[in-house]
């Protein structure tokens, strides 16, 4: 046999009930409806709820329950796709999130690399209005006479720090020696002759000194001031 729908089963039902009154009717002596009445002809075409078997209608029952469990499954699904989009949504913007984040860091990281660069180019561009070479050779040189000389190679706003550590390292004798390290001249260069690549009169020209001095404080430290304040921190350079 085949499956009937509940539908079908209300429809079958339905019929019944009006077929059963019109047959009363007529057992009443009420008239008798014409084969072309729709109601008739529909209870003609339709099968009772009471002329099926029980089967079948458990049968129906359990199709009726399978197309629920369908519906609630589709749901299911969409809700469970819903839920999906919107965590990928979410994941993908915080993803995005951090990938600016990551290019903002790298940005500044490379501004802050670019201007310490030019900070360096316009401290060596400043650091000597006059060379080294440009002073007048001498035998001997006063305190005063080297520390003039320092002022005309080293940035006004950098002097008062090369002349603290210089003070410290050396009371402004170029010729002053550490017998216990070996250190030599104002900014006491360890071992000594380092300074040579700023001159090859590094021992008795305060110039020649002032100028390695100031290139060693701005390739290591940035600054003189820079170098001052590790001074500071440390007692050493």
């Amino acid at each position: 046999m085949s499956r009937i729908s509940v539908r079908g089963f209300a429809v079958a039902s339905a019929t019944a009930v009006t077929t059963v009154g019109a047959v009363v009717g007529v057992a009443a002596g009420g008239e008798q409806q014409s084969s072309s009445d729709p109601i008739e002809a529909t209870a003609a075409d339709s099968t009772l709820l009471a002329d099926i078997p029980a089967g079948q209608q458990a049968v129906a029952q359990t199709a009726s329950l399978t197309q629920q469990a369908d519906v609630q499954s589709t749901a299911a699904d969409a809700e469970a796709k819903k839920s999906a989009e919107e965590a990928a949504r979410k994941q993908a913007a915080s993803d995005a999130k951090a990938k600016k984040a990551a290019a903002d860091k790298a940005a500044a990281e490379k501004l802050a690399k670019e201007r310490e660069a030019k900070k360096k180019q316009e401290l060596a561009s400043r650091s000597a209005s006059r060379d080294s070479s440009s002073f007048p050779i001498k035998a001997s040189y006063t305190t005063a006479e080297v520390q003039a000389m320092a002022r005309q190679m080293i940035p006004g706003d950098q002097f008062q720090c090369f002349s603290n550590i210089v003070d410290h390292e050396s009371g402004w004798n170029y010729q002053a020696t550490n017998p216990s390290s070996g250190s030599y001249g104002l900014v006491q260069a360890l071992p000594a002759s380092k300074m040579a690549s700023a001159g090859a009169d590094w021992k008795t020209n305060p110039a020649t000194q002032i100028k390695w001095g100031l290139g060693y404080m701005n390739d290591r430290y940035g600054s003189p001031c820079e170098a001052w304040s590790f001074w500071q921190a440390n007692n050493y350079y």
